[in-house]
């Protein structure tokens, strides 16, 4: 259950970097190079946030803004991602609903930070239980199922676990879990992950066989057994 992002820009290379940048942190992405792309591609994809530039060559992204209000129901998150940056511009964005402003040049771990900030503030992807082989991860209702029986967790376990389960089948970096987990940056000893990665298989391994796999020198990703 990956987050599905929109990068609409019409300059090639920050409309490429953006998108490596986003698919190697677990996001799945789509791109647009027009506001009228941008549109198309929200009515087929149905993207959970939109990373939006303002200076486009048909519509702008305040147009885009105003017509996909009409459009998707509830609105999109939008983060205005764009090299105007005057008083005025931010005010106008901000206005139409958009959840963010960033002017370029931006930094990209600060635009990764604000990317998850915004899809936790609007809830995504919690709508939808993650069913991995005989494990079901209900993130809404903070339940956890093996085999048909309830396992209980701690809250940092359940959060690891809804992690893992929210980019289930895709192999996440420890680093990534410190940011997005216990939500800090982390530059040192990332043994923490580790520990609770036994425990949560621990609990889960009582109930059937391994879904937290380790891939060395890389991470963990939560599949089924093959």
């Amino acid at each position: 259950m990956m987050e599905r992002l929109l990068v609409v820009d019409d300059e090639p290379t920050v409309r490429e970097l953006l998108s490596a940048t986003l698919r190697f942190a677990g996001f799945e992405v789509t791109s647009a190079a027009t506001g009228s792309e941008a549109v198309e591609a929200v009515r087929v994809t149905r993207p959970d946030l939109i990373l939006l530039d303002v200076m486009l060559p048909d519509l702008d992204g305040f147009q885009v803004v105003r017509r996909l209000r009409d459009l998707a129901r509830p609105p999109v998150p939008v983060l205005f991602l764009t090299a105007r940056d005057s008083p005025a511009d931010k005010v106008t964005g901000l206005t139409l609903g958009g959840d963010d402003y960033v002017t370029k040049p931006f930094d990209l771990p600060e635009l990764l930070a604000r990317i998850r900030a915004i899809l936790r503030r609007t809830g995504v992807p919690h709508a939808h239980a993650v069913v991995v082989g005989d494990l079901e991860v209900d993130v809404e209702g903070c339940h956890v199922r093996r085999a048909g029986v309830t396992v209980r967790l701690s809250p940092t376990e359940f959060r690891l676990l809804s992690y893992l389960a929210g980019h289930a089948g895709r192999v996440v970096s420890k680093t990534s879990i410190i940011e997005d987990v216990w939500q800090y940056d982390f530059a040192g000893d990332t043994s923490i992950v580790d520990t609770y990665i036994s425990y949560l298989r621990r609990k889960l391994e009582a109930r059937g066989p391994r879904l937290i796999h380790t891939v060395h020198g890389v991470g963990y990703v939560l599949r089924e057994p093959r």
